[in-house]
């Protein structure tokens, strides 16, 4: 079920969930309803010295005396400014009159950024200097008091929206980042989805939230793991990669409706974003080149580019190859047109199909960085993919088979002979969940019968079953039939709020290297720090010497 769909389903179903307010927890998840429903505004103010936000003024706030808190985005000739904090902007007028000259020196002097009170009335602004652009354009307040609470350096960028600054800088200065209108709207927009999220699930359907530990053991397949040391000698906890094996031992253990908003920890680079910048004109050899690097550089793949001219003839690599009635073939096979460009690329099927998907996005994203509308961004299209391989062949290995999901997945209920005599042939019962052509989720059926469990640990997959052991005990306890479906939240959010990236969703985000720009994690720990974990750590000999200078 999509989240959009879920969301409708929460306020659609509210007069059927009311009969049940019989009960003390219904009761009070629905005066709680009541009351975000009702939210005001001075709710944000109950335990701050200030009447007001920044955001909330209006018309119908004047005459009234308040008091703002915010930082200083801009000051104009010492005659007034505007103040910013997490809802909005207020212009403040600075006095000029002799009785307040200590107020007017102090906004006055006080730097860009500044965080400042002040105490005012809000009054309406004069003929034709309202501004319909700020939602709190009609009115102004004059200043009576004002307090710098904190003074502020000069900043590496201005934090103004409309100021281009690079991502390594953004993160780099990830608190300053944090303050820009965007940022806060992408993090306020995750908040408030999760919270719906946890309603729809919770209150509606009958769901469990149970956090899962941090610190557990390797587990056979699939990503690599962090590895964290222990105080025991030669032990080592990792980082859950997934908190799969909980989720079957949760249901395992009665808890059938569970969930979790899970941090998940895998020691890969994750990868840059793909929009890279082109001049705004037709699609030019650059751009082609630029398609053939990606494939290259992500995926080893070589691919080729073939145009249709106007004329009808071909412009392509491929053309001193091929023979006039084998160009016509390929015309009539591909239903070629005037104008029309192909990607062609040659090899096994999983891995030419994924590098041409690839490449399909990535000219979307040229086109439309041409002006070419190819695709709606207020519409959500959502897609199940489905009927996937139970195993692949591994690639530096393709006499042996690696799980195509995860080791816990399920064959399909047909091809359940196929896991014991070919299991290269098997589907699984693994599914997708694509949102405007990007993956925001999957999740499969697990195997729920213990020794079908061991023969794809240790007959299929190579491996150690006794790694699994107490997963596999729990199998033959009872264990009911079950599955689950884990989405990712990041690309979900970075989807629904139109960013260009994951990191822009995310408060302190690592780099496309997982290093921490801001703190410059990962760092060193000394030897005397590494010995109670019984590690010491083998240099490299060039830097061993440098160490020693």
């Amino acid at each position: 079920m999509s989240f959009c769909h879920g969301l409708r389903l929460l306020y659609s179903q509210l007069p059927l969930f009311s009969r049940e307010l019989n009960r003390p927890w219904c009761r009070y998840v629905s005066s709680s309803l009541a009351l975000s429903s009702e939210k005001r505004a001075s709710d944000f103010n109950s335990f701050v010295p200030r009447t007001n936000t920044c955001g909330e003024l209006r018309s119908a706030h004047v005459g009234q005396e308040v008091t703002l808190c915010g930082w200083i985005q801009y000051q104009r000739q010492g005659l007034f400014l505007v103040l910013r904090d997490f809802q909005g902007l207020t212009q403040i007028i600075i006095p000029q009159d002799e009785a307040h000259s200590h107020v007017k020196k102090v906004l006055y002097d006080a730097p860009v950024e500044s965080v400042v009170r002040v105490t005012g009335t809000v009054t309406s602004r004069p003929p034709g200097q309202k501004n319909p652009r700020m939602p709190t354009g009609d009115i102004e307040v004059k200043v009576k008091t004002a307090e710098v609470l904190n003074s502020c350096k000069k900043l590496p960028f201005e934090i103004k929206d409309f100021i281009k600054k690079s991502e390594s800088l953004r993160m780099q200065y990830r608190y300053l980042d944090l303050r820009s209108f965007q940022m806060q709207h992408n993090l306020r927009l995750r908040s408030q989805m999760i919270m719906k999220m946890r309603e729809y699930l919770c209150y509606l359907h009958g769901f469990v939230d149970v956090e899962t530990p941090t610190l557990f053991k390797r587990t056979p397949g699939g990503a690599k793991e962090f590895v964290v040391p222990s105080r025991e000698p030669g032990k080592f906890y990792c980082l859950p990669q997934s908190p799969q094996q909980f989720k079957q031992l949760l249901m395992i253990g009665g808890l059938d409706r569970y969930f979790q908003v899970a941090r998940c920890y895998r020691d890969e680079g994750s990868k840059p974003d793909r929009q890279p910048e082109f001049t705004q004109r037709h699609l030019q050899n650059k751009d082609f080149e630029a398609l053939k690097e990606s494939a290259k550089s992500q995926f080893n793949q070589e691919v080729l580019h073939l145009i249709m001219k106007p004329d009808e003839s071909l412009k392509s690599p491929l053309r001193k190859f091929l023979s006039e009635e084998q160009q016509s073939e390929l015309i009539k096979a591909l239903k070629v047109q005037a104008d029309d460009v192909v990607l062609l690329a040659a090899g096994e099927h999983e891995k030419v199909c994924l590098v041409l998907g690839n490449m399909r996005l990535e000219s979307a994203n040229l086109l439309e960085l041409r002006g070419l509308v190819l695709r709606d961004p207020t519409a959500f299209h959502f897609l199940w993919v489905v009927d996937f391989p139970l195993f692949l062949h591994k690639e530096e290995n393709p006499a042996e088979l690696e799980s195509a999901h995860h080791p816990f997945t399920a064959p399909h209920p047909s091809d359940t002979s196929l896991l014991y005599s070919e299991p290269a042939k098997a589907r699984s019962q693994h599914y997708d969940l694509v949102l405007n052509g990007s993956e925001i989720g999957g999740g499969s059926i697990r195997i729920h019968n213990a020794e079908q469990q061991r023969f794809v640990l240790e007959t299929v997959l190579k491996e150690d079953p006794e790694l699994l052991s107490h997963l596999l005990e729990a199998l033959k306890c009872g264990a009911p039939p079950h599955g689950g479906i884990a989405l990712g939240l990041d690309r979900l959010i970075c989807l629904v709020a139109g960013a260009p990236s994951i990191r822009d969703v995310i408060a302190f985000p690592k780099s496309f290297k997982g290093r921490d720009l801001m703190s410059n994690a990962p760092d060193y720990i000394t030897p005397e720090e590494l010995e109670p974990y019984h590690i010491q750590v083998a240099w490299p000999a060039a830097e061993a010497e440098a160490n020693k200078n």
